[in-house]
């Protein structure tokens, strides 16, 4: 049974919406977010990447990078550009990219049904970018920006949430990026309380690492707090929840920065041992099992023989897998794609043109994947397994900013 809490949100009048909305702070570098945030001083990323207050060159992980960022968060309300609703609800909130939508519920989940896996994970996450998360979370007690959740839809949900976008929306906007956003407010939350109660799991599709650093801050938060309770606020994250199939992953694309010594020709023609190798043009491989591959200054496409693939296997079955255990590691030596820094991942919105641009520049290789299915992320999901690392890049992103979930302050809460 899921349960899903209403919640009084920090929001934006959607007058400031657009102005204050902005990037999550991990698809963007420091230099990026002061950039985005020159001349606009009501932007979140006076929030999520507070070091852009502080002299250049300042390391983000420091301390006052996250008083910082409480600071921001205070101002912004004191200013009234974040405004605190009156009474917990739910919301709605719409993405809509060239032409494609996207339509979640804003809710609070529990930590604790994250840890007993009723929310389900697929990657690995890092104690650096944890650390800097949970840092974050209990400078500020709040949770700034969600973390995108997905649910297989048993066929009414999503019915429910487009009938109550019928009613007015607090906020509509459209972004720079020509995403257009739109969030409402829910009337009557229960029914939704009492849909998701039927579910028995969620699934993390992006912010692994938002989830695991609400985890942390809850774990610390509690120890700190003499009255501690399950129902504090501090035992609950932020979460924009979609029906999966209404989700679009974009592939993630590998550089390779060389060829780890031979000519294009010999590459090519080990190549051929793993693969069908034929010529062909920029783009995405049409179906799973085929990888474009970028050398040389020409495209080429690979096809896994089909007979060769364990469909069975949810790991190995993946074009990421196959790419890495037939190509990376034994052709081009790359054994943890984590570490070796002779390998780089491109979001697949950038297009083939990237990949051109960065193979060319290091006479290496690029490959252009076909994107993982939800279908096979929630596979490997349900099976208890890891994904690969950088296997889908997950397009709209959710933008920071129009909701904010606050959580109690324990001064004494520290990491842990």
């Amino acid at each position: 049974m899921i349960r899903i809490h209403p919640f009084a949100a920090l929001r934006p009048p959607g007058s400031l919406a657009a102005e204050v909305a902005c990037d999550p702070y991990d698809v963007i570098s420091t230099e990026e977010a002061r950039e985005r945030a020159e001349g606009r001083t009501h932007s979140f990323l006076h929030v999520v990447r507070s070091e852009i207050d502080l002299d250049p060159g300042v390391d983000p992980h420091v301390p006052e990078v996250y008083r910082t960022a409480d600071r921001n968060l205070q101002s912004m309300i004191d200013a009234k550009v974040l405004l605190r609703d009156p009474s917990p609800t739910l919301y709605l909130y719409r993405q809509v990219r060239e032409g494609r939508e996207q339509l979640g519920l804003v809710c609070c989940v529990e930590v604790e049904q994250y840890r007993t896996g009723e929310i389900r994970r697929h990657e690995k996450t890092r104690p650096d970018k944890e650390d800097d998360r949970t840092r974050h979370l209990l400078a500020t007690s709040s949770h700034a920006e969600p973390v995108f959740l997905c649910f297989r839809d048993p066929g009414t949900m999503a019915g429910m949430m487009l009938g109550d976008t019928a009613t007015r929306p607090v906020f509509h906007f459209v972004a720079l990026d020509g995403v257009t956003h739109t969030g409402w407010r829910i009337a009557n939350p229960a029914p939704y309380v009492e849909a998701f109660a039927r579910l028995d799991r969620l699934y993390i599709a992006d912010g692994h690492h938002r989830s695991a650093g609400a985890d942390r801050a809850a774990r610390a938060a509690a120890k700190a707090n003499p009255s501690h309770s399950g129902g504090a606020e501090y035992m609950r994250f932020l979460a924009v929840v979609f029906p999966h199939d209404q989700l679009r992953i974009m592939p993630y694309n590998r550089v390779v920065k060389d060829l780890r010594g031979m000519r294009p020709d010999a590459f090519l023609e080990a190549l051929r041992k793993v693969g069908e190798v034929s010529p062909a043009a920029a783009g995405v491989p049409a179906s799973r099992g085929e990888v474009l591959v970028f050398v040389d200054g020409r495209w080429w496409l690979l096809r896994f023989p089909a007979g060769s693939i364990d469909r069975r296997d949810p790991i190995a079955s993946l074009d990421v897998s196959l790419l890495q255990d037939r190509v990376l590691s034994p052709i081009l030596g790359i054994g943890d794609p984590r570490t070796d820094a002779r390998i780089e991942f491109v979001g697949g919105i950038r297009g083939c043109g990237e990949l051109e641009r960065r193979a060319g520049a290091c006479g290496g290789v690029a490959f252009s994947m076909h994107p993982t299915s939800t279908d096979e992320l929630l596979a490997v999901a349900d099976a208890g397994e890891i994904m690969p690392p950088k296997s889908t890049w997950f397009e709209p992103k959710l933008r920071s900013g129009l909701f904010v979930h606050e959580f109690e302050r324990v001064p004494e809460a520290v990491l842990a």
